[in-house]
């Protein structure tokens, strides 16, 4: 299972039908945040996500980004979290993540353990990943450093292929989880049998990117290679494209053309503007011009990611 959950979807600020930013990802009973807005915490009771999380991902310190920090380790607290919680960003994170807590949390019952992130750095992380790696790319967005993030699962093992396994006269049981396992066997008759004879070619895991907020830049084509799922932002639409150059954001139709790039099997806009709020077809309209399987997130929206096979 690879799902992503939109807890916040409005630029800036928070308007009656978008929170501000928060997005959570689910892969195999793991939740991760990235972005924790004002409201977060409520948005994630509302729309059933877990606060059994073990980490948090920023992608720059602009307020609509990071304050619900506060209020969510503070319930944390009170609900007598013994886990320590991680928080990830890029340079700055310790003295701005650190000044939130100590403003707004009287007392943190566990640990907190804050990480500074460098561009093109593989998050490994104080826990041991199983099955994916999240990687930080840099991305344009001014006022500080800014940046981006892919969760890129692992390739897997080829297909075991049963018939073929039959045909050749290997018996089930062990032997088939030794081949499969990519190991040579030899069978009771004395014949040898190598994995790919009955295992298909290693499959490609998925994957997410995630840019928060940033101008079309060529580092987001770069990480987004191929991507599953590219989550951009689209805080304006073509007739304010002189506004996102000056504040460092992109429009709808600049966010496509950077899925376009990159070769993206689906986009997904998000952070944006008040004036969508209501509603985001002129967004839509605008990125599938160029990049045809584009949408605009909403708060609570839920996709599933699944495998290209």
């Amino acid at each position: 299972m690879l799902t992503v959950t939109f807890l916040g979807t409005s630029a800036a600020r928070p308007t009656v039908e978008r929170n501000v930013s928060g997005l959570a990802v689910h892969r195999e009973g793991e939740t991760l945040l990235f972005e924790c807005g004002e409201g977060t915490q409520r948005q994630m009771m509302r729309y059933g996500v877990s606060f059994a999380l073990s980490e948090i991902f920023f992608t720059h310190f602009h307020a609509d980004h990071f304050l619900g920090v506060i209020g969510l380790i503070r319930t944390l607290g009170l609900q007598g979290r013994p886990e320590p919680l991680f928080l990830f960003g890029p340079k700055g994170a310790k003295k701005v993540l650190s000044t939130a807590l100590q403003l707004g949390v009287e007392r943190v019952p566990f640990p907190v353990e804050i990480t500074e992130v460098k561009a093109g750095d593989t998050v490994t992380g104080p826990i041991k990943r199983d099955g994916y790696d999240i990687c930080a790319f840099p991305t344009e967005h001014g006022g500080g450093p800014s940046l981006g993030y892919i969760l890129k699962e692992h390739v897997r093992r080829g297909r075991f292929d049963v018939e073929k396994a039959r045909a050749l006269g290997i018996p089930e049981g062990p032997v088939w989880g030794q081949l499969s396992k990519g190991e040579e066997v030899r069978l009771a008759d004395g014949q040898t049998v190598r994995a790919s004879d009955v295992v298909g070619p290693a499959r490609p895991g998925r994957l997410i990117a995630f840019t928060g907020d940033t101008r079309p830049c060529a580092a987001t084509v770069d990480a987004a290679q191929g991507a599953d799922l590219l989550i951009h932002e689209a805080t304006f639409g073509e007739e304010e494209r002189d506004r996102a150059r000056d504040t460092g954001h992109s429009t709808a139709k600049e966010a496509a053309h950077v899925a376009l790039a990159a070769k993206a099997k689906r986009l997904v806009l998000s952070h944006v503007s008040a004036r969508y709020s209501i509603s985001a077809d002129e967004l839509v309209r605008e990125a599938r011009e160029v990049f045809p399987d584009s949408g605009v997130a909403k708060d609570g929206m839920e996709i599933d990611v699944p495998f290209a096979e």
